[in-house]
C-alpha cells in the first residue's frame, strides 16, 4: 500500500489544481468568512426580519439546496470539472446579489438569496472532491484534499476575524462586506473556471465483463451523517453548554472556536500524512472511535464544579478536534477510492447529501437534547457514533487498492466490539 511519507509543496499545489485554483480557493473561502457567519445577524439587523423567520429561512436553503446534488453529480460525471466549480460559486454571486436587493421586512427574498447560497455551499464540496481526483492519484490525492481543507479554513477565519473588526460599523458595514463576499465569489469563479480542466468521461464496463457492480456504500453515507455532527460541535454545543448550562464566560467558547480552526489549519496535512499507512476504511473508523470518546469527555468534564468544568471542557474540545481532523482526511478520500470512475460525480454527490443532512439537521437534534442534560446529548452522540464506526469498519466493501491496509481494520473492529459489549453490560 503507497503511503505519503513527505510534504512539499509545489507538489502539493500542483495536486490541488495549481497555483490559480488554490488561489480561486483562497478567495473563495475568504469571501465565505466574510458573510456566512454573520448571515443571521444580516437577516435581523439589516432586513429587520425575526430571528426566527430568518433562522427557518437559512435552514430551508440548506435543506433544499441539497436538492442540487443529483443533477452536480450527473454533470460531473459526463467529465465537467473547473466548470462545475466556477458555477458553484457563480451560484453564490446570485444569492448575494439578490440578498443586497431585498427590501426590509420582506423574508422570502432572504429566504431566495439563502436558497441560492446553500446550493453554491451544497456543489461546491462534491465538484471540488472531483477536480482533485482527476488531477491527482492515490495517497497524493487524500494529501491534496487536506491541504485544500487547511487553506479553507484558514481563508474562513481571516474573513471571520476582518468581518469581526468591521461589526462596529452597524448595517452600512454587514452591506458592504455582503458586497465584497459578492466580488470574492465573482473572482474565485473567474479564477477557477480559467484551470479549463475537464475529465474525459469514463465508460461504464460493458455488460458481461465480469466487473463487480458500483458499491451502494449505504453504511458509509448514513455513518457520514453522524460523523458531520461533530462539525457543529464547536460552534452550536459547545456554546450552548457553556453558557447556558455551566454559565461560563463566552470567551471559553469563542477560545474554542479558534483553537479548533488553529489546528485544523496546522494539523489536517500532516495528520493525513501520518494516517497514510493505515487503510482509509480504519481511519474513518479510527475518527468515529476518537469523537466517541470525546463526548463520553465531555460528558465527564461537565460533571465537574463550575471552577473547572469549562476548563476540561476546552482541553476535550481538542481530542474532538483531533477527530475532526481524522474524520475530514479520510471519509472523502475514501469515497473517491470505491467509486468506479464513471459513477464518481454521483458518489461524491451523495456523500455531500449525507453530509448536507447531517449539518441540517445536527443543530435541531443538539438543541433538542441538550435541555436534558448532559448524558442524553453527550451520551446520545457517543453511542450513534460509535455505532457509526462499526458500521464504517464492518461494512462488506472493500477498498481493492488497500488489501495490505485492510487488516488494520481488526484492531478498530475489537475495540468498537469491546466498546458495544460494554454498553450493552450496563
Amino acid at each position: 500500500m503507497a503511503t505519503t511519507t513527505k510534504i512539499q509543496p509545489r507538489a502539493l499545489v500542483r495536486a490541488s489544481g495549481g497555483p490559480r485554483y488554490a488561489v480561486a480557493l483562497a478567495v473563495d473561502a475568504l469571501g465565505t468568512g466574510l458573510l456566512r457567519p454573520f448571515l443571521l445577524l444580516y437577516g435581523v439587523t439589516v432586513l429587520r426580519l425575526s430571528a426566527p423567520a430568518t433562522g427557518i429561512a437559512m435552514t430551508v436553503g440548506i435543506v433544499v439546496g441539497l436538492g442540487c446534488m443529483p443533477a452536480v453529480g450527473r454533470w460531473l460525471d459526463r467529465g465537467a470539472r473547473s466548470t462545475v466549480v466556477a458555477a458553484s460559486m457563480l451560484v453564490r454571486v446570485v444569492g448575494v446579489a439578490l440578498l443586497l436587493a431585498a427590501p426590509a421586512g420582506h423574508v422570502w427574498p432572504f429566504a431566495t438569496a439563502a436558497l441560492f447560497l446553500g446550493i453554491g455551499n451544497q456543489a461546491w464540496p462534491a465538484a471540488h472532491a472531483a477536480l482533485v481526483a482527476t488531477v491527482a492519484h492515490g495517497r497524493e490525492r487524500d494529501t491534496a484534499l487536506a491541504a485544500s481543507r487547511a487553506l479553507r479554513n484558514a481563508g474562513l477565519g481571516v474573513g471571520a476575524l476582518l468581518a469581526t473588526a468591521c461589526l462596529a460599523g452597524g448595517t452600512t458595514a454587514l452591506q458592504a462586506l455582503a458586497a465584497v463576499t459578492g466580488l470574492a465569489y465573482l473572482t474565485a469563479a473567474a479564477l477557477a473556471w480559467s484551470v479549463h480542466l475537464h475529465a474525459r468521461p469514463a465508460a461504464p464496463p460493458a455488460k458481461g465483463s465480469g466487473e463487480e457492480p458500483a458499491p451502494r456504500l449505504r453504511a458509509l453515507l448514513a455513518a457520514n451523517v453522524v460523523y458531520a455532527f461533530c462539525l457543529n460541535v464547536p460552534e452550536i454545543a459547545l456554546p450552548l453548554v457553556l453558557v447556558t448550562q455551566l454559565h461560563a464566560s463566552p470567551v471559553w467558547s469563542a477560545a474554542i472556536f479558534v483553537a479548533n480552526t488553529v489546528l485544523v489549519v496546522t494539523l489536517q496535512v500532516p495528520a493525513t500524512v501520518l494516517m497514510s499507512r493505515y487503510s482509509r476504511r480504519t481511519v474513518l473508523a479510527l475518527a468515529g472511535v476518537v469523537l466517541t470518546a470525546s463526548y463520553l469527555g465531555f460528558l465527564a468534564a461537565t460533571s465537574l464544579g463550575h471552577g473547572w468544568a469549562a476548563p476540561a471542557v476546552a482541553l476535550v474540545s481538542v481530542l474532538c478536534t483531533l477527530g475532526e481532523i481524522i474524520y475530514a482526511g479520510s471519509a472523502t478520500a475514501l469515497v473517491t477510492v470505491l467509486a468506479p470512475a464513471h459513477l464518481l460525480g454521483r458518489a461524491l454527490a451523495r456523500f455531500q447529501l449525507s453530509t448536507g443532512f447531517g449539518l441540517a439537521v445536527s443543530p435541531a437534534v443538539i438543541t433538542t437534547l441538550a435541555p436534558h442534560g448532559s448524558a442524553a446529548l453527550w451520551g446520545s452522540l457517543a453511542a450513534a457514533t460509535l455505532l457509526s464506526a462499526s458500521a464504517v469498519a464492518f461494512e462488506q466493501v472493500r477498498d481493492v487498492t488497500e488489501d495490505n491496509g485492510s487488516t488494520n481494520c481488526v484492531l478498530v473492529r475489537r475495540l468498537l466490539q469491546r466498546g458495544l459489549s460494554a454498553r450493552h453490560a450496563t
